[in-house]
Protein backbone atom coordinates (compact mmCIF):
# COMPACT_ATOMS: atom_id res chain seq x y z
CA UNK A 1 0.00 0.00 0.00
CA UNK A 2 1.04 3.15 -0.94
CA UNK A 3 -0.54 7.01 -0.71
CA UNK A 4 0.24 9.39 -3.49
CA UNK A 5 -0.11 13.47 -3.22
CA UNK A 6 -1.66 15.12 -5.56
CA UNK A 7 0.29 16.18 -7.75
CA UNK A 8 2.18 12.51 -8.06
CA UNK A 9 -1.71 11.33 -8.86
CA UNK A 10 -1.86 14.10 -11.53
CA UNK A 11 1.87 13.17 -12.85
CA UNK A 12 1.45 9.27 -13.07
CA UNK A 13 -2.12 9.27 -14.83
CA UNK A 14 -1.06 11.87 -17.24
CA UNK A 15 2.20 10.44 -17.73
CA UNK A 16 4.52 14.31 -16.77
CA UNK A 17 8.01 13.82 -16.76
CA UNK A 18 8.27 15.56 -13.76
CA UNK A 19 7.58 12.17 -12.01
CA UNK A 20 10.48 10.66 -10.67
CA UNK A 21 11.82 7.49 -11.54
CA UNK A 22 11.44 5.81 -8.70
CA UNK A 23 8.05 6.95 -7.93
CA UNK A 24 6.88 5.56 -11.21
CA UNK A 25 8.82 2.32 -10.67
CA UNK A 26 7.02 2.29 -6.88
CA UNK A 27 3.70 2.74 -7.93
CA UNK A 28 4.12 0.17 -10.77
CA UNK A 29 5.01 -2.18 -8.25
CA UNK A 30 2.39 -1.67 -6.45
CA UNK A 31 0.31 -2.10 -9.67
CA UNK A 32 1.74 -5.63 -9.86
CA UNK A 33 1.70 -6.61 -6.37
CA UNK A 34 -1.62 -9.22 -6.00
CA UNK A 35 -3.79 -6.73 -3.53
CA UNK A 36 -1.72 -3.63 -4.00
CA UNK A 37 -3.81 -0.68 -3.05
CA UNK A 38 -2.77 3.42 -4.62
CA UNK A 39 -4.67 5.41 -1.63
CA UNK A 40 -5.27 8.66 -2.77
CA UNK A 41 -6.87 11.07 -0.25
CA UNK A 42 -10.22 12.91 -0.98
CA UNK A 43 -8.95 16.22 -0.55
CA UNK A 44 -6.95 15.88 -3.77
CA UNK A 45 -10.42 15.50 -5.62
CA UNK A 46 -10.89 18.96 -3.93
CA UNK A 47 -6.87 20.16 -4.61
CA UNK A 48 -7.39 19.02 -8.61
CA UNK A 49 -11.41 20.70 -8.98
CA UNK A 50 -9.52 23.94 -7.40
CA UNK A 51 -6.44 23.91 -9.90
CA UNK A 52 -8.75 23.39 -12.84
CA UNK A 53 -11.11 26.04 -11.32
CA UNK A 54 -8.19 28.49 -11.28
CA UNK A 55 -6.75 27.52 -14.67
CA UNK A 56 -3.67 25.99 -12.84
CA UNK A 57 -4.42 22.82 -14.59
CA UNK A 58 -5.68 21.62 -17.27
CA UNK A 59 -7.51 18.04 -17.55
CA UNK A 60 -8.27 15.78 -21.13
CA UNK A 61 -11.94 15.70 -19.90
CA UNK A 62 -13.84 18.14 -17.48
CA UNK A 63 -12.75 16.65 -13.74
CA UNK A 64 -15.64 14.56 -12.76
CA UNK A 65 -14.93 12.51 -15.56
CA UNK A 66 -11.06 12.51 -14.86
CA UNK A 67 -11.67 11.52 -11.37
CA UNK A 68 -14.10 8.50 -12.38
CA UNK A 69 -11.44 7.42 -15.07
CA UNK A 70 -9.04 7.42 -12.02
CA UNK A 71 -10.97 5.77 -9.51
CA UNK A 72 -11.59 2.90 -12.62
CA UNK A 73 -8.27 1.64 -12.21
CA UNK A 74 -7.89 -1.37 -10.23
CA UNK A 75 -5.40 -0.90 -7.43
CA UNK A 76 -6.64 3.53 -6.98
CA UNK A 77 -8.99 3.74 -4.39
CA UNK A 78 -10.22 6.99 -3.12
CA UNK A 79 -10.04 7.54 0.47
CA UNK A 80 -12.28 9.58 2.63
CA UNK A 81 -11.65 12.23 5.12
CA UNK A 82 -12.65 10.65 8.01
CA UNK A 83 -12.90 11.85 11.92
CA UNK A 84 -9.67 10.12 12.69
CA UNK A 85 -7.60 11.43 9.16
CA UNK A 86 -9.58 14.87 10.10
CA UNK A 87 -8.32 14.84 13.84
CA UNK A 88 -5.37 13.26 12.72
CA UNK A 89 -4.35 16.33 10.60
CA UNK A 90 -4.40 19.01 13.44
CA UNK A 91 -2.74 16.96 16.27
CA UNK A 92 0.47 16.06 13.85
CA UNK A 93 3.06 15.05 15.31
CA UNK A 94 6.45 17.76 15.52
CA UNK A 95 6.50 21.04 13.26
CA UNK A 96 4.56 20.17 9.94
CA UNK A 97 3.52 23.45 8.08
CA UNK A 98 -0.08 24.53 7.73
CA UNK A 99 -1.51 23.41 4.69
CA UNK A 100 -4.57 21.82 5.03
CA UNK A 101 -4.78 19.33 2.01
CA UNK A 102 -0.92 18.39 2.84
CA UNK A 103 -2.23 17.89 6.55
CA UNK A 104 -4.84 15.43 5.68
CA UNK A 105 -2.53 13.84 3.01
CA UNK A 106 -0.01 13.15 5.66
CA UNK A 107 -2.63 12.36 8.30
CA UNK A 108 -3.75 9.61 5.62
CA UNK A 109 -0.51 8.11 5.07
CA UNK A 110 0.30 8.17 8.88
CA UNK A 111 -3.00 6.07 9.27
CA UNK A 112 -3.08 3.80 6.83
CA UNK A 113 0.94 3.87 8.00
CA UNK A 114 1.78 3.79 4.38
CA UNK A 115 4.91 5.45 2.60
CA UNK A 116 3.80 8.65 0.81
CA UNK A 117 4.96 9.07 -2.84
CA UNK A 118 5.42 12.70 -3.26
CA UNK A 119 7.87 16.09 -4.72
CA UNK A 120 6.86 17.83 -1.41
CA UNK A 121 10.45 18.64 0.04
CA UNK A 122 8.47 20.03 3.16
CA UNK A 123 6.14 16.50 3.53
CA UNK A 124 9.51 14.58 2.42
CA UNK A 125 11.46 16.46 5.24
CA UNK A 126 8.95 15.79 8.06
CA UNK A 127 10.05 12.85 9.79
CA UNK A 128 6.74 11.54 11.05
CA UNK A 129 5.96 10.21 7.37
CA UNK A 130 7.72 7.60 5.29
CA UNK A 131 8.29 9.04 1.58
CA UNK A 132 9.47 8.22 -1.30
CA UNK A 133 10.41 10.15 -4.44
Amino acid sequence: MIVLDTHTLIWWVTGDKMLSDQAKKTIESEMSVPGGQIIVSAISAWEIAMLVEKGRLILSMDVAGWLDAVAEIDTVKFWPIDVAVALKSVDLPGEFHKDPADRMIVATARKLAAPLVTKDEKIRAYEHVKSIW
